[in-house]
């Protein structure tokens, strides 16, 4: 069975009362590989109070199972597109429409796409010094490793962090994981090959790349900062 009718099967025997569904993720496209899942985003009556998220399996399917009333559906992608990431809201904006019954379906895709194509909000002054402090606090402290394991860990999060900065410096869409490589890659592609190639040299103590290459983003974003770097607490 094909993902699309996998996904119709699951949606039928779950929420056979479901006003729309859709499926995303990477198993509709080229990417898919031998465990990808099934990403169901379903839409059921307003008012139904059954808002949750489900993961299962389907005869050999692994299962994502997002379930909203329309009005949760704009609560959490509100919530997300703060945070600059919303996998919910590109599930539907990307993803196949698998039952439409109301034409419910139909205009939370539209929504969805002009949401995904007006980006993410533009990020703020303060946001993008405390970016920079925190990669070139991480910055000295992958200049100061010896230990082989504190240089895995302090080198991938320089590469996680520097991968995040590229991303808001351009104004696109945050990622995590794979995801974090596919949209760094959008932004200036062979950037996530880069970046893989520079942590294996310096988990081998050759740490030049990496900086080099955190240096290099950093520099759009006025370049280091950590002396200076002040923030109020709560009393």
């Amino acid at each position: 069975m094909n993902p699309s009718d996998a996904a119709r099967a699951v949606v039928a025997e779950r929420h056979p009362e479901a006003r729309a569904a859709f499926l995303g993720g990477s198993v509709l496209t080229a990417r898919r590989t031998a465990h990808s899942d099934l990403d169901i985003v379903v839409l059921l009556p307003d008012g139904d109070p059954r808002v949750y998220r489900d993961s299962f399996r389907h005869e050999p399917w692994p299962v994502e199972m997002f379930v909203h009333t329309e009005a949760s559906w704009h609560g959490y992608v509100d919530r997300e597109l703060a945070q600059r990431r919303s996998p919910l809201l590109f599930m539907c904006a990307e993803g196949e429409l698998l039952l439409d019954r109301d034409g419910s379906g139909a205009l939370l895709a539209a929504e969805a796409a002009r949401l995904v194509a007006a980006g993410p909000p533009p990020v703020t002054a303060e946001e993008l010094e405390a970016e920079r402090y925190r990669l070139t606090d991480l910055l000295d402290d992958l200049a100061g490793c010896t230990d082989p394991g504190e240089r895995l860990c302090v080198a991938t999060d320089i590469a996680r962090e520097t991968g995040r900065l590229l991303l808001l410096t351009h104004g696109a869409w945050l990622g995590g994981g794979k995801w974090l490589a596919r949209r760094t890659d959008a932004v200036r592609p062979g950037f996530s090959g880069q970046l893989a190639q520079a942590v294996g040299e310096a988990l081998g103590g050759r740490t030049d790349a990496l900086v080099a290459l955190a240096d290099e983003v950093l520099a759009p974003a006025g370049g280091r900062f950590w002396a200076g770097f002040r923030r109020g607490g709560r009393a």
